[in-house]
């Protein structure tokens, strides 16, 4: 399985469009060999680097296996148009929230998960819940990162 963005190269840095210094809506991704045998998706996006420890910048789960991406700009509601659900990100906000780093460069990491099973709908799932949800559930994991450094502590 392969996840990336037709935003950016991996390990490069993220547009600005997509980050607090921009218009703050949500990257672009898509995916790839997904197992024949999953039947949701879900991914997580954080920022390992934040100075009070990982920052989570977004939590979708119940992807339909059969999705190859969410495209840009994805509402910040719990429930996505083309399926799945978005949980709570550190901010306690529900959905996409872009890199904003306090100082320094910091890595942004896109993780997907395919799975064997669908989880129940609850509002405001985190990140943690979700990755305990998910024990015993991964089929297959796969992930990439890029970067960004605010304009203002450059």
């Amino acid at each position: 399985m392969k996840i990336y963005s037709p935003a950016f190269q991996e390990k490069m840095p993220i547009p600005e469009k997509y980050t607090c210094e921009g218009s703050d809506i949500s990257i672009p991704l898509a995916w790839e060999d997904v197992p024949e045998e999953a039947i949701s998706l879900a991914l997580i996006m954080d920022d390992p680097d934040a100075p009070a420890g990982t920052w989570v910048h977004w939590v979708v789960f119940n992807i339909p296996a059969s999705a190859r991406g969410l495209t840009e700009d994805q509402p910040k509601e719990r429930n996505l148009p083309g399926g799945g659900l978005q949980g709570i990100n550190t901010g306690r906000r529900t959905g996409y929230a872009g890199p904003c780093p306090p100082g320094g460069v910091h890595r942004y990491f896109f993780k997907l998960y395919a799975l064997d099973c669908v989880f129940p709908a609850k509002s405001g799932i985190t990140k943690e819940e979700l990755l305990e949800q998910m024990q015993g559930h991964i089929l297959s994991k796969c992930e990439f990162f890029g970067t960004y450094q605010r304009k203002s502590s450059r």
